[in-house]
């Protein structure tokens, strides 16, 4: 309850409805609940149907959006709040200082860069915070088989598979968002290269 979620998602509007439905659930889930919708802003794709349902279920939306995409047609106007920023690296700055917690739908290649760089700043322990990956239609499964080569090849340790959580429904996102406790790393769980 009362805490600022943030969204990671498409904004095509070519994909499967099955990817509609879950964003149109997590947007009403989000409300329902009490949280806080924040996003990047903007009107088409995953993203727009999660912002109209997180207000056609009475919640609050927050978008952020850099100025050049500030623009009729591509903006969700209708936000509670507007961020403007001069950039992308300034509205993914504000995004991360703003949330609670994060959640990644199905999206393309922003969505992957965005999510991968709030884990790694997880990793680097600039955040403490739950990550979800929204794992809709088996979506992110090479995704995650990457992230296990990562791990078995030792470019990343074991304790890298906690600073995300993979969840299969919106429930099992919003339960572990809820319940979440920040897990406890060792001084030197990044690398084993001495200081």
């Amino acid at each position: 309850m009362d805490k600022v979620i943030c969204v990671y998602s498409s904004s095509s509007c070519s994909i499967d409805k099955i990817y509609f439905d879950a964003a149109h659930d997590l947007g009403r889930e989000i409300a329902l609940r009490g949280d806080v919708f924040l996003y990047g802003g903007g009107l088409t794709g995953l993203m727009g149907a999660a912002a109209k349902s997180v207000h056609e279920n009475g919640g609050k939306v927050i978008g952020v959006i850099p100025e050049a995409l500030n623009v009729k047609g591509v903006v969700y106007e209708t936000c509670d709040e507007l961020i403007v920023t001069r950039n992308m690296r300034d509205r993914k700055g504000i995004m991360d200082s703003k949330s609670d917690a994060f959640i990644a739908l199905p999206g393309g290649f922003g969505t992957l860069e965005e999510l991968l760089e709030i884990i790694t700043l997880k990793q680097l322990k600039y955040h403490s915070k739950p990550v979800v990956i929204l794992n809709i239609n088996g979506f992110y499964d090479k995704l995650l088989e990457q992230f296990e080569c990562i791990i078995n090849e030792s470019f990343a340790k074991h304790e890298c598979e906690k600073l995300y959580f993979v969840a299969n429904g919106i429930d099992e996102a919003l339960t572990y968002i809820d319940n979440y406790i920040p897990p406890v790393f060792h001084d030197r769980w990044l690398t084993d290269v001495e200081k």
